[in-house]
């Protein structure tokens, strides 16, 4: 199946709003109205549409089949094993056979002021009454990389060093998924903050590095981005402790860095006691009945 182009795609979505009467403005945003983001052919159609009556859209979800084939649907809403936001409005998120991926999100009229023209990456396809006060240029500003401050940085520092003690012992328990989300969650997560900061002090937190660090690889010096890939081990234990102490060298190195630059505070005593205790674990032997 051909897939549909962006001119196809945009009048079957401003279409399909101009022929509806409860559908009373339509907005997109995300990654289509960022001059900065890169094109291809996976960025999806982030769509907005003020209705009025809602409920008569999500009494009968078969109307989204003018869209397109659906490969598959997802309805937060409707969900219940992760649960919705519950702030009134309805989202479809529909991929379709063709390739091409439409994020819906209906919002009542009555709530345009409380929902709309938050986010800077906005643009107004179609507005029937006047309901929306004209948007800036779109631009990414609102996802620019933030500065942190000194008790943002501390805590980022303070859950890096203290989760990484329970991969540790997840490692030397052999309890292979636990270690892994330890590491791959908020070890992780607190690593990829603080090279956020990193670029932004590089760049004088004048830009977004991507949802997720996907911009991470243009904006990182080539050692750093190196050391990086090889935080990211497989499932053998000897591997996940060598991507444990290399995501300490990384996440040190940066932080000293961050610290400099806002003359804050870096714990090197706790890094210190922390990562001597890492490497205490690994060696310890599997019969072992204390720890020290």
């Amino acid at each position: 199946m051909k897939m549909r182009t962006e001119e196809e795609m945009m009048d079957l979505i401003i279409g399909t709003a101009q022929a509806d009467e409860r559908i009373r403005a339509v907005i997109m945003n995300g990654s289509r109205t960022n001059p900065k983001a890169p094109k291809d052919c996976f960025q999806d159609y982030d769509i907005v549409y003020v209705v009025r009556e809602l409920a008569s859209f999500t009494k009968d979800h078969r109307w989204v089949d003018r869209f397109g084939e659906m490969m598959i649907m997802q309805m937060p809403e409707d969900m219940s094993l992760i649960p919705p936001d519950d702030n009134g409005v309805f989202v479809y998120l529909m991929q379709f056979t063709d390739g091409n991926r439409i994020d819906l999100t209906l919002i009542p009229e009555e709530k345009v002021d409380e929902l709309i023209g938050s986010d800077s990456l906005s643009i107004i396809l179609l507005d029937k009454d006047d309901l929306i006060q004209p948007f800036p240029p779109a631009n990414d500003r609102d996802y620019w990389i933030q500065p942190p401050t000194a008790k943002q940085f501390a805590d980022c520092c303070n859950e890096f060093w203290w989760v990484s003690t329970y991969v540790a012992k997840g490692l030397w328990r052999e309890e292979l998924s636990y270690a892994k989300e330890m590491m791959d969650i908020p070890v992780r997560n607190m690593l990829m903050k603080m090279l956020e900061w990193k670029i932004g002090v590089a760049t004088g937190f004048s830009l977004s590095a991507g949802k997720s660090g996907k911009y991470f690889k243009d904006y990182l010096d080539e050692e750093t981005w190196n050391e990086f890939i090889r935080t990211y081990p497989d499932g053998k234990y000897e591997n996940m402790w060598k991507a444990l102490f290399t995501m300490g060298n990384l996440f040190r190195k940066s932080a000293r860095q961050v610290a400099d630059h806002f003359n804050f505070v870096y714990s090197e005593v706790e890094d210190a006691k922390v990562t001597a205790h890492l490497h205490h674990v690994r060696s310890l032997p599997k019969d072992a009945k204390a720890m020290y």
